[in-house]
């Protein structure tokens, strides 16, 4: 073959890339469409509950009540301004490395709290442990370094006891000790209530006016107060420290792949085994092992047939979690873990991956960057609660 003639074979059959206008416009157009499902979602947040299918948003009349956009941008706008600086994060940083990503992704979802977040695509393969570990902190370390002021700023902005009685009026009764209402069952089971972590409860003591504070089941009342738990939430989520999420990118980085990897097979089962406790017990109906036992024996060999080099010893695996599940309940009536994870767990398990790939450059990192990488591990430790939303 003629010298040059392949090359521009190649190039002849290369798909071409797409004009710069339409993948700003891509990116752009994304952002807002999460804007909107996010401020509708907030919407119905802010009107004292959240539901996984709040389509009833999408029927808010021609001119809502400007209140109620108001405290849906109030959410909306930092959780997202959140959201986008640790995508950024990720994005400069990897840039900064050489290596080529996109620009953010924003996931609209009109359902929960209006969105999946946000993604970058890595459009190269990393080839150093440094460089994975930069990548890896980035997002996590940008995102909490705005969270904190913004929930200081929550705290220190806190409305009145008016703005508790506007929305409830039946507080009025108790004068200044309106946050120590006690709500009756009905009105508990019908709540919402976000979990404190340390962080949220330093900051809490630290900045707010403990008059001022809002009841437990009065939080999604407060939006600024909402998107800077959440920022805490998310953060903690990607800082789990496990497979390809930012938190495993980081270990990794910290401990090298052959202790990751082993270090992450036993977190991963006791994240599972956490997950799953208490939902079966010796002394349930036959009924619940009959209905709900093949459905959580299916679950638990899915996510761990791949656990183990050989199939079968996955499924002993999964089958020696579940009955260390049942004897805990068992010896430990009412114990409970928290079933959501186990959503998460599928993720991992059967689509992402628990381990960590190899880099072809597996240097340790620098002192600076290892006392760096431990500061993350304490972030996560602050931010993370096992059981987020009651």
């Amino acid at each position: 073959m003629e010298k040059g003639l392949a090359p521009a074979l190649f190039r002849r059959f290369e798909r071409p890339a797409p004009p710069v206008w339409r993948t700003v416009a891509l990116h752009i157009g994304l952002f807002v469409l999460t804007l909107l499902t996010t401020t509708l979602a907030a919407v119905q947040l802010t009107r004292g509950g959240i539901d996984l299918l709040p389509l009833g948003v999408w029927g808010l009349p021609a001119a809502p009540q400007p209140g109620e956009w108001s405290r849906g941008l109030w959410f909306a706008l930092p959780f997202l301004g959140v959201l986008t600086v640790h995508e950024f994060g990720h994005y400069f940083t990897a840039r900064y490395n050489r290596v080529r990503s996109s620009l953010p992704y924003f996931i609209p979802f009109p359902m929960g709290l209006g969105t999946f977040g946000a993604v970058i695509r890595i459009r190269e393969r990393i080839f150093s442990r440094r460089e994975f570990f930069d990548i890896g902190l980035a997002g996590p370390l940008a995102g909490f370094l705005v969270a904190v002021p913004l929930l200081i700023y929550g705290f220190t902005h806190l409305p009145p006891a008016a703005y508790v009685f506007s929305i409830h009026p039946e507080y009025a009764r108790y004068g200044a000790h309106y946050n120590q209402y006690v709500y009756d069952s009905n009105e508990l089971a019908n709540g919402l209530t976000l979990a404190k972590p340390l962080l949220y409860r330093l900051l809490e003591r630290t900045f707010a006016d403990p008059a001022r504070l809002p009841p437990p089941l009065e939080l999604l009342h407060y939006p600024v107060l909402l998107a800077g738990a959440l920022s805490l939430f998310f953060t903690a989520l990607n800082l789990l420290p496990l497979g390809q999420l930012d938190g495993g990118h980081i270990l990794y980085g910290l401990l090298g792949r052959a202790r990751f990897n082993k270090l992450a097979f036993w977190l991963f089962i006791g994240f599972i085994f956490y997950a799953g406790l208490g939902l079966f017990s010796l002394h349930d109906d036959w009924h619940e092992w009959l209905y709900w036992g093949p459905v959580y024996a299916g679950y638990l060999a899915l996510i761990f047939w791949r656990v183990l080099p050989r199939p079968r010893h996955g499924l002993l695996l999964a089958a020696g979690i579940w009955a260390a599940q049942v004897a805990v309940a068992a010896a430990v009536p009412g114990v409970a873990g928290n079933p959501g994870w186990l959503v998460f767990g599928l993720l991992l398990g059967r689509f992402t991956g628990i381990y960590h790939p190899p880099a072809p450059d597996e240097r340790p990192l620098s002192p600076g960057r290892q006392a760096l990488g431990w500061v993350m591990v304490v972030i996560f430790v602050l931010c993370f609660t096992p059981g987020p939303f009651k």
